[in-house]
């Protein structure tokens, strides 16, 4: 009880918001400097999943698809509980017959209990894809500053606006940082960080707009003390949400299909990241624009 009273979040307001501009700036830096590692959803190519029944090297595996089509894949990775499973990507549309020729390829060498799956994206595909994942999160984040304002008020949806698309670029800019491949599963994450990263804000500011009627604010100590209170407040229902969803994710991560784990992992970043601004930036951004607009009304009513 005693680390309530003693951590104050608005107080050190700016050293939450310093280290959060830090790590924006460098995923930007990242982001302008290589890019997305963009996904075969999102870049015009072929993808290859093809499974064996017995264990094959990445060396060998690469050694059938130069002999096959005399080409290398861009991305070639071995996965699968006995290391039985190959997936391949090639930056260009492969034809029906190098599609053929590949799995003629490996039931030469492995039998005929090899089976793939071919997934081809073209130019025009991989655009509108790319496209319309754009329009899905900003769509998301127009439709949840409307609920907010209509809800609460304009200074709530602003810190809620902000924050959560603070918590969407921390996930792409992070991807970026460490060039993990980004698909079509990477935006359905983005799109549910957005949920849950909101559904944490909006029970904190739930909770300050009800202290708000039975207390009285006057000074700006008295605005830090009220939402301190509501922050710690909620603060176990928020971890106990948090926490519970994040077993979740990080068991898809250590123990679902390589399919998956990029999407795991990308919930796990983002889970992280909406439980943080929550606590320590929408609501010190909150207060920042509340402050204000009170000085302005002393101003106005002197």
């Amino acid at each position: 009880m005693n680390f309530k009273k003693q951590f104050d979040f608005v107080k050190n307001r700016n050293k939450f918001f310093a280290a959060s501009v830090i790590l924006c700036l460098i995923g930007l830096v990242a982001l302008l400097i290589s890019g997305l590692n963009l996904g075969v959803d999102f870049k015009a190519g072929t993808s290859i999943d093809i499974s064996l029944g017995q264990a094959v090297t990445k060396e060998k595996a690469n050694q059938i698809f130069t002999a096959a089509i005399e080409r290398e894949p861009s991305v070639l990775t071995i996965g699968g509980d006995n290391q039985d499973r190959v997936s391949a990507r090639f930056d260009e549309v492969l034809s029906d017959d190098n599609v053929r020729k590949v799995q003629d390829a490996f039931k030469t060498e492995f039998g005929e209990n090899v089976s793939q799956e071919v997934n081809t994206v073209s130019p025009d595909i991989a655009r509108e894809l790319a496209l319309k994942a754009l329009y899905g999160v900003l769509i998301a984040s127009v439709a949840v500053s409307i609920y907010v304002s209509i809800r609460f008020e304009w200074r709530f949806a602003t810190a809620v606006v902000i924050t959560t698309l603070y918590d969407a670029f921390v996930v792409i800019g992070l991807f970026a940082i460490f060039q993990l491949e980004v698909d079509l599963p990477f935006v359905a994450a983005i799109l549910t960080t957005i949920g849950y990263s909101i559904n944490d804000k909006i029970v904190i500011f739930d909770r300050i707009r009800e202290n708000q009627r039975f207390t009285k604010v006057k000074t700006d100590e008295d605005l830090s003390t009220m939402i301190n209170n509501s922050i710690w407040q909620t603060m176990s229902r928020n971890i106990n949400t948090v926490v519970t969803i994040l077993i979740a994710a990080i068991c898809l991560f250590i123990f679902g299909s390589e399919s998956i784990k990029l999407f795991a992992l990308a919930k796990i970043i983002g889970l992280a990241s909406g439980a943080y601004s929550s606590i320590c930036i929408a609501s010190p951004l909150w207060f920042l624009l509340k402050s204000r607009s009170n000085k302005k009304k002393v101003k106005a009513a002197a």
